[in-house]
């Protein structure tokens, strides 16, 4: 589809979802900061070059791999990498099997598996110079080039017709990526001519195929290879190709295409992608649009994914939603090239955000294994489908286990996490200086200033602690740039060189130090951290609760039990043991004053586990009796806080939440007086496939109609002609004097209708049920609130009782109560 029209500078909006005129940066994130001016011009930086005219000169490049050692905890998690699932997949994974995959025999199958693991594992093996993984990836590579045919084709033979007659080109995307990062580190040659190859062969095909498939939706990954393949060649064919990927594949200029959660996370950067050509700064200011959108939408909690347990949908936004791994390592990724598109520090805080508090509960401890989602609010994972719409999906999607087949993309994708972070903590500058981009032990080498190549030893405690130390080793006094990222959580960073405090200068989001080098020069970075409390309105105004660049969560006790797997390949359930249902009691004049930090005594390699984590938090709480999972062990959506208990106040510890399996890390407030909230718990007769905590997420909701599709509703569904019930359950009694029902029709689309009639009862303190009295009329009229008034009651309970018409079914899309 042909598009993208720009009008006096601004969007035309044009189809899909469009994108809000002037959105407000989401609450999670700090506010995009002024793009990094480089000081000098782009040049070759250890083989590694920078953008040609006419590339819009990128203020960071990659380095190599195998610039960057990781170590410490970041270190660990690379070895748990290969000797868990990532590492050893070829174990257990038929899709990797080199004898029936069409990767290697192009007359057998093969789509995304093998190309997802390679990208991930071979960025592995050169993080960590493992030389089995080295041996694995190059013997892969081998067999992917060996399959090439004279027209540029490689890969499987049924790709060359698999969408609609045409050659799907999405699972190519991360083979190039896997191609490019071996050639990096091993100087293959054979690998820029296989990539011209299918470029050009690509280049051939019509424009209607770049609208076609998940590649339609994720073409920035083949608008980047193409730039790394000019950076090399200058063939201006390939900057053609760009052109007409962009103009038809999925818009993301003026619409958002797909609410997919993996399509998304890839695909939102295209337009900041397509304008390092096409130069309009209105490309880039769309991709900030479209995450601002997105996350404004459904990523209004801790952790930096969304909600999207497969597609976001309307209503569905509680912390109880998921995000899938594959769009946590994808999200992560994007915000890495967008870091060196923009050199916007806000990218960097992204990427550090879902590493550090979502990407480690995705796996178990011991990467054996992954799950489908996460969600911040996740109180158990078990192997049960949800079948009441809680998930977009409803396979079982929360166990940890190898999921070849259950969950199929992540177990194969995950892999490129921790890897690309550990490549993205130093970037060269396009001036000739190096750039501290995330925050870890490691060390660097690299080329800076004149060609000289020098030594970086980072030593630090990041993120656990907030001194960041690096000793720099060079053969010869050198000049060059030294950036360091100022995390936008932190408000006084300082620097010392030497031992000597320095005001560097500051340039966006960083503070650079422009200085002449020597031999065994020291820097300090100290990034005080600070406890923070966010509140998130979209979500009731609950609240998270940070220190520096960690979100925090609630300690569950957690209880693992093995219900299938083996010895190495183990599959678990975690199920809680200890309750999970608190709301914080905060300070009311300044709410961080109810949290201490404390220090743990823990050494333990891998911090990201209860017994692991060298940091916690106590608080105070009360519990919220009606607030509790439902009939499939999924937790309640989040009501509106502060909520009334007269539960006692306890002391809870919280602990950073990428240590914490089970989860809650968006809190409610407890509250007393006239502003607390009565949660309610809605519990129904009969549960199919729609839950009745969608009218506790719909508690203010204005349907637009008996059929609106927009937000979540509550039917019994596939009950027919029968005596159902819905109710709302409080944990004191509440005097109520009337409600309003806007019943779900779907007349002319399936087989919900009106009830044929309806009344209301309560129940008393005593616990018995009785009708409400003085009822003004039970109305059952479509597209419109029915309101009831009766006399006053106080109740610990209220329940719609509905009489169902003969044949067909009955749901409701808002039940509201008028409380006294």
């Amino acid at each position: 589809m042909e598009r993208r029209t720009f009008l006096n500078g601004s969007l035309a909006v044009a189809g899909g979802a469009a994108l809000a005129a002037a959105p407000a940066p989401p609450a999670q994130a700090a506010a995009p900061g002024p793009p990094v001016r480089p000081a000098g011009p782009a040049r070759p930086l250890n083989g590694h070059p920078g953008n040609r005219a006419p590339l819009r000169q990128e203020p960071f490049l990659r380095l190599p791999p195998g610039s960057i050692t990781p170590k410490g905890w970041l270190r660990e998690q690379l070895d748990l990498q290969l000797n868990g699932l990532a590492g050893r997949l070829p174990e257990i994974s038929g899709y990797l099997d080199p004898a029936t995959s069409g990767w290697a025999v192009p007359e057998r199958n093969g789509w995304e598996e093998l190309p997802y693991w390679l990208r991930g594992f071979g960025d592995l093996g050169y993080v960590t110079g493992d030389a089995r993984t080295l041996e694995t990836t190059r013997a892969w590579i081998d067999r992917i080039l060996a399959t090439r045919q004279p027209d540029g084709f490689f890969g499987p033979s049924t790709l060359r017709t698999a969408l609609n007659g045409g050659p799907d080109f999405w699972p190519y995307m991360p083979v190039l990526d896997a191609l490019r990062t071996w050639q990096e580190y091993s100087g293959d040659d054979r690998v820029v001519p296989a990539l011209q190859g299918w470029l050009k062969y690509l280049g051939r095909q019509p424009a209607a195929l770049f609208g076609q498939g998940w590649g339609a939706a994720r073409c920035g990954d083949t608008i980047d290879t193409a730039y790394w393949l000019y950076r090399r060649t200058g063939d201006t064919w390939l900057l053609d190709l760009v052109h007409k990927i962009h103009a038809n594949s999925a818009d993301y200029t003026t619409t958002i295409p797909t609410w997919h959660n993996v399509n998304l996370a890839q695909g939102f950067r295209e337009p900041a992608q397509y304008g390092v050509l096409a130069g309009d700064p209105a490309l880039r200011d769309a991709t900030y649009r479209v995450y601002d959108t997105v996350m404004r939408r459904y990523g209004q909690f801790p952790g930096g994914g969304f909600a999207a347990d497969e597609n976001a949908r309307g209503g569905y936004h509680d912390p109880r939603q998921g995000f899938e791994t594959c769009g946590i390592v994808e999200f992560m990724h994007s915000h890495q090239l967008l870091t060196r598109i923009t050199g916007d520090t806000v990218w960097a805080d992204r990427c550090e955000e879902l590493a550090l508090n979502l990407l480690p509960a995705a796996l178990d401890p011991l990467h054996k294994g992954v799950h489908y989602i996460t969600s911040a609010n996740g109180i158990q994972l078990d192997n049960t489908p949800k079948s009441h719409g809680q998930f977009d999906n409803r396979f079982a999607m929360q166990a940890y286990m190898p999921g070849v087949h259950q969950y199929r993309c992540c177990p194969h994708n995950y892999g490129m996490g921790w890897p690309y972070y550990a490549e993205e903590l130093w970037l060269a500058g396009a001036d000739g200086g190096l750039c501290a981009s995330l925050y870890a032990e490691c060390s660097v080498r690299a080329e800076v200033g004149d060609g000289t190549t020098v030594t970086v030893d980072e030593r630090t405690d990041y993120p656990f602690g907030e001194t960041v130390a690096f000793t720099l080793s060079t053969p010869r006094t050198v000049r060059f740039p030294l950036h360091l990222r100022v995390p936008g959580w932190c408000r006084e960073p300082s620097v010392r060189v030497n031992g000597r405090p320095v005001r560097p200068r500051h340039d966006g989001g960083h503070l650079v130090l422009d200085r002449t080098w020597h031999h065994r020069d020291t820097v300090e970075l100290r990034l005080p951290m600070r406890t923070t409390v966010r509140t998130w309105g979209a979500n009731g105004d609950a609240v998270c609760v940070d220190h520096g660049p960690l979100t925090y969560s609630l300690r569950i006790e957690e209880t693992w039990t093995r219900f299938a797997g083996t010895a190495d390949w183990p599959e678990y359930e975690v199920r809680p043991a200890s309750p999970w249902n608190y709301a914080l009691v905060l300070d009311e004049k300044d709410p961080t004053r109810s949290f201490t930090l404390e220090h743990t005594r823990a050494r333990a390699a891998n911090p990201f586990t209860h017994a692991g984590t060298p940091v916690r938090m106590k608080a105070r709480a009360r519990r919220v009796p009606t607030w509790r999972a439902d009939d499939q062990d999924v937790a309640a959506p989040l009501q509106r806080s502060p909520a009334r208990t007269t539960e006692p106040v306890e002391h809870i510890t919280l602990i950073p939440s990428a240590a914490a399996r089970l989860r809650v890390t968006a809190f409610p407030t407890a509250g007393a007086g006239r502003r607390a909230r009565q949660w309610a718990a809605c519990t129904a007769s009969f549960s199919g496939v729609d839950s009745p905590q969608a009218l506790l997420i719909n508690a203010t909701a204005g349907p637009e109609s008996s059929f609106d599709q927009s937000i979540p509703r509550f039917t019994w569904w596939d009950r027919t002609g029968t005596q159902e019930w819905v109710q709302y359950e409080y944990a004191e009694p509440v005097r109520a004097s009337g409600v309003s029902v806007y019943w779900y029709d779907d007349t002319g689309h399936g087989a919900c209708r009106v009830p044929q009639s309806w009344h209301l009862e309560h129940r008393s303190p005593t616990g018995s049920w009785q009708p409400v009295g003085g009822a003004s009329g039970y109305g059952t009229a479509t597209d419109t609130f029915n309101t009831v008034s009766f006399d006053p009651v106080t109740a610990t309970a209220l329940r719609l009782r509905a009489a169902l018409r003969p044949g067909v079914s009955a749901g409701v899309l808002a039940w509201r109560v008028r409380l006294m």
